[in-house]
C-alpha cells in the first residue's frame, strides 16, 4: 500500500489531470480507432471479427457516436476497413489528427495478438509490427486526449510505455510475463452495450465503468474455469505508468470516470443554456468526488466506502434524471445524450 503522503500525491495529480481536459468536447470532437491486427490462423480470424463487430455495434448505440468519425483496419480490408499494416495505422492516424484539436478525445482499441521479448513489447500487424514506443511517437503528435487500449497478451509494457498526462492507457496484462491469449478483449468488447457496466445508473457508460465490467468478467471467467487467472487488466490514466487494477486503491480512475466514448468528455453540449448551467457544474461536482472517493477505496473500511458512495450515487442519478429531463422539455431528440 502507498504511504498516505503518495496517496494524497496522486489525487492531486488526478484532480489536476481531470481539470486539464478538454471543457467541452462534443460528439463532433470525439475519434475511435480500431486495429484488428494479424490473426495468425482461420479460428482466431473469425474470433477477432466477433469481437470487432459487437464493439463497432455497441459504439454506434453510444449517443453522440458518429460513423464518419470511426476508422477500422483489419487483416482482411473490405468496405470501410483498410489494412491494419503499419502504413495503414500511420495513415489512419494522421487523418484523425488532422481533424482532431485541443477539446478532441480519440478512442484506440487493438485487437490481437501482442509479444514482448524482454526489451521491446510490440502489436503484431499485418506486416512488420509497431512496438510501443512507435505507437507513443503516433499518439504523441496528437492534440487532445487519448484513451489507448491494448487488449493483447503482453500488453502490459504498453501502460509503462505510452502513459502521460491527460491520457488512459488500459492493458489486458499487469506483467509482462503474462504472455497467453487474453479474454479481456470479449468482455472489453461487450462493456459499452451492458446495462451492468452502468453502476452509478446516470444512462452512459463511462471508461472507467467499461474497464472496470471488463475486468469483473474476466475474474469471474478464470473462477467459473477453475483457473489461476494468466491476465490482470490494467488502467493508467495519471501518467505515471504504474496503474491499478479495477479492485485496488489508487489515484487512477478519476480522469477514465470522466471520458465517455462517442460524447468525449467535461460538459455537455448544452453547456452555454443558462438554465442548465448549474445542474451540469452540479453533476460535475457529485462525479469528481465520486472518482475522488473511488480513488481512496484500498484506505478506507469496506463499510465505510459503501456508505459514503450510496448517497453520491444516488445524487448522481437525480441530477442525471434531471438533465433527460429538461432536454425532453426542450425538444431534444429521445436517446440524445446531453454529455459532449
Amino acid at each position: 500500500m502507498r504511504s498516505m503522503r503518495g496517496w494524497v500525491t496522486g489525487v492531486a495529480a488526478a484532480a489536476f489531470v481531470a481539470l486539464c481536459l478538454p471543457a467541452a468536447a462534443h460528439g463532433e470532437d470525439s475519434f475511435t480507432l480500431i486495429v484488428s491486427g494479424a490473426s495468425g490462423g482461420a479460428e482466431y480470424a473469425q474470433r477477432l471479427e466477433r469481437w470487432r463487430s459487437v464493439l463497432v455495434d455497441a459504439l454506434r448505440e453510444q449517443p453522440g457516436f458518429r460513423d464518419d468519425h470511426l476508422r477500422v483496419l483489419a487483416e482482411t480490408p473490405g468496405p470501410g476497413v483498410g489494412r491494419a499494416s503499419r502504413e495503414g495505422v500511420r495513415d489512419a492516424v494522421a487523418e484523425i489528427g488532422r481533424q482532431m484539436d485541443g477539446r478532441s478525445v480519440l478512442l484506440v482499441v487493438l485487437l490481437g495478438h501482442g509479444t514482448f521479448d524482454g526489451a521491446d513489447a510490440r502489436f503484431n500487424l499485418v506486416g512488420p509490427d509497431l512496438e510501443a514506443r512507435e505507437w507513443r511517437e503516433l499518439v504523441d503528435a496528437l492534440p487532445g486526449s487519448v484513451v489507448f487500449v491494448n487488449t493483447t497478451a503482453a500488453s502490459f509494457p504498453f501502460l509503462e510505455g505510452l502513459g502521460a498526462a491527460g491520457r488512459v492507457v488500459i492493458t489486458a496484462t499487469g506483467s509482462p510475463a503474462q504472455r497467453y491469449e487474453t479474454v479481456f478483449p470479449e468482455y472489453f468488447a461487450t462493456a459499452f452495450g451492458s446495462l451492468a457496466s452502468d453502476t452509478d445508473k446516470d444512462g452512459r457508460v463511462s471508461v472507467w465503468e467499461a474497464f472496470a465490467h471488463a475486468s469483473d468478467e474476466v475474474r469471474r471467467f478464470y473462477q467459473r474455469a477453475g483457473r489461476l487467472a494468466t491476465e490482470r487488466p490494467m488502467l493508467d490514466d495519471t501518467g505515471d505508468g504504474i496503474g491499478r487494477e479495477r479492485d485496488r486503491g489508487g489515484p487512477d480512475g478519476a480522469l477514465a470516470a470522466r471520458l465517455y466514448v462517442g460524447a468525449g468528455a467535461g460538459v455537455e453540449a448544452d453547456a452555454d443554456d443558462p438554465a442548465l448551467a448549474p445542474i451540469l457544474a452540479r453533476r460535475a461536482g457529485i462525479e469528481a468526488r465520486i472518482a475522488e472517493l473511488r480513488a481512496a477505496r484500498e484506505s478506507m473500511d469496506p463499510a465505510d466506502y459503501r456508505a459514503a458512495l450510496e448517497p453520491r450515487l444516488v445524487a448522481l442519478a437525480r441530477v442525471s434524471r434531471e438533465l433527460r429531463r429538461r432536454s425532453a422539455a426542450a425538444g431534444t431528440p429521445p436517446g440524445t445524450r446531453l454529455d459532449p
